[in-house]
């Protein structure tokens, strides 16, 4: 082909395919955008704002809005698309401080996660959640630098204390490790709670919200726990997840979840008093497990 009729071609095909070429950069431009919008939300500049200017001044445990903001947007691809978690109650969370109070399962603490971002994501105002964790878990590489930066501390009654005198949203499972290791044949039952939240609740008049997660359970199905290969490796339990074998299966299944908050529960009195601490523990874990048998007789299957 002659030189400047070659020329001509080119030029006459790029004329042609630029515009389309446009298009297709337009249209993947606001495929993207409406992906984030489905998954960040249309506020979520204003939310980061919202907890951006409510630590300003600093936090004294080490939370970084930067670090938070990261993994919230890492957390929402689990909780609306992965998961796709349906929120019910939480327009029942109240102003100031609050013990969000929640079973445990799953044998990760994804639950967690997933409750953590719904408050940022649905909750309106946004709520930063802060986490009491587990000490040992503070053990494990990179986890305790990330667990300061996102603001969670070690799970002791001072500790927790300052968080609610600071007017923070604070998550305690009082069935610790216990409920996020149970074997499958005892999904959604509750293990023995703990009472330290009901007195840190009682010593700081917080209202305290019931959290129930369905849908945790079956992501990784569990056989029980080997509790010598746990004291071997200084872990407080070793699961049996035979899934985790097969290519793929360190990925929790897609289970869908299904999380619900109930209404604020006051309590007032000593918290030294073990008889009444007691009492009203299984006044909390009554009610979660109330809303667990709610939450399986309402939803349609595992995965729906």
């Amino acid at each position: 082909m002659p030189t400047n009729d070659l020329a001509r071609w080119i030029a006459s095909a790029s004329a042609k395919l630029l515009p389309e070429a446009r298009a297709a950069l337009a249209f993947a431009r606001r495929s993207a955008s409406d992906l984030g919008v489905a998954v960040w939300g249309s506020d979520f500049e204003r939310r980061v704002e919202v907890v951006r200017e409510r630590y300003s001044a600093g936090d004294p445990f080490g939370l970084d809005p930067d670090t938070a903001e990261r993994v919230v947007k890492l957390s929402a691809l689990f909780h609306r698309l992965y998961f796709r978690t349906t929120v019910d109650g939480l327009g029942q969370l109240p102003a100031g401080r609050v013990l969000l109070v929640a079973n445990h399962s799953g044998q990760v603490p994804i639950d967690a996660v997933i409750i953590a971002a719904a408050c940022f994501l649905d909750a309106d105002p946004p709520r930063l959640v802060r986490a009491l964790v587990e000490k040992w878990a503070l053990s494990l590489p990179f986890v305790s630098t990330l667990v300061t930066r996102l603001g969670h501390v070690v799970g002791v009654p001072e500790n927790g204390r300052r968080l609610l005198e600071m007017g923070e949203a604070v998550l305690v499972f009082p069935e610790g490790i216990r409920g996020v290791s149970k074997p499958f044949s005892r999904r959604y039952q509750l293990a023995e709670f703990g009472r330290g939240f009901m007195r840190l609740a009682m010593a700081t008049e917080t209202p305290i919200v019931p959290v129930a997660l369905v849908g945790a359970e079956e992501q990784y199905i569990s056989f029980g726990n080997l509790d010598w290969a746990a004291r071997l490796l200084n872990m407080p339990v070793f699961p049996i997840v035979p899934q985790v074998l097969i290519p793929g299966g360190q990925l929790p299944l897609p289970t869908k979840y299904h999380l619900r908050f109930g209404a604020p529960l006051g309590f007032a009195g000593d918290p030294d008093d073990d008889a009444l601490v007691t009492e009203r523990v299984a006044l909390v874990q009554a009610a979660i497990a109330d809303m667990l048998a709610e939450g399986l007789r309402e939803r349609r299957g595992v995965f729906l």
